[in-house]
């Protein structure tokens, strides 16, 4: 779907999306790794299910939620990566713990 207009070069980390390990410009947002990968969406809808994926990345319309090293309903376009990060898609309704 995106692509990046310049090698990042040497300025790279790795993140793991989904469990496998995707390179990333450092400083670069969750949300801009995730739309350039071939399945460019981030979460499902409670609801039907359907696919989302960001929308505004700046922080407005909540449409970027990921899980981040086991968080949930983390803003992916205000998340910056860094190494070793581990980047799930969230799927459906979120479980909410006791």
């Amino acid at each position: 779907m995106f692509r990046k207009l310049h090698d990042p070069g040497p300025a790279t980390v790795t993140v793991h999306i989904d469990g496998r390990p995707v390179r990333a410009e450092a400083g670069e947002s969750v949300a801009a790794v995730l739309l350039r990968q071939p399945e460019g969406w981030n979460r499902t809808t409670p609801v039907s299910e359907s696919r989302r994926a960001p929308y505004c990345m700046m922080g407005v319309c909540f449409e970027c939620l990921v899980e981040v090293d086991g968080q949930g309903s983390v803003q992916s376009c205000l998340t910056p990566v860094r190494d070793g990060m581990s980047v799930t898609r969230q799927q459906g309704r979120r479980s909410l713990s006791a």
